[in-house]
């Protein structure tokens, strides 16, 4: 056998090992992404309402101009 056959084989044996060791990771945290996506979604409708409150007053003049707009149509 030579030296090149003899990385390759060391490369593709590497590769399925790192193979075995990711699908068992992943077998581990089943679940954990739908978690991480809930508190994901928390956190952003979180961040809306304070927005929202933070920018109460600018947000009924923007309303406003906006109503104003439409019903002078």
């Amino acid at each position: 056998m030579n030296v090149l056959a003899l990385a390759r084989r060391r490369v593709m044996a590497r590769l399925c090992l790192a193979s075995r060791r990711t699908r068992g990771a992943l077998a581990e945290e089943s679940g954990q992404g739908t978690t991480e996506y809930a508190i994901l979604v928390g956190v952003l409708v979180l961040m809306a309402i304070v927005a929202v409150v933070a920018f109460r007053d600018r947000l009924q003049e923007l309303w406003t101009s906006i109503t104003d707009g439409i019903n002078s149509l």
